[in-house]
């Protein structure tokens, strides 16, 4: 997914407990990008804050939801190239 402006996220992903999901975040650009989890998919918790591009794996120690994007405040300029994959 590409972004190019404050408050915009990924789909969010379900992860089941033990599994594990890939993170890429690429592109140019001038964002901070968080990591976000979530139980209900309303309540969002900042898992990791990313100024750069990085590919990772994470892992969940039981089940939740998991979502890339820019908060507000965090978008200067660019594009954002955000995906996760379980």
């Amino acid at each position: 997914m590409n972004i190019t402006a404050q408050n915009t996220f990924t789909d969010p992903i379900l992860v089941q407990a033990g599994n594990s999901f890939d993170i890429s975040i690429s592109g140019t650009f001038v964002a901070t990008v968080v990591l976000q989890r979530s139980k209900d998919q309303v309540t969002w918790l900042d898992v990791e804050a990313n100024t750069a591009p990085v590919e990772k794996t994470g892992s969940a120690g039981s089940a939740w939801y998991f979502r890339l994007g820019v908060k507000t405040g965090g978008y200067t300029s660019g594009t954002v190239v955000a995906n996760l994959f379980d």
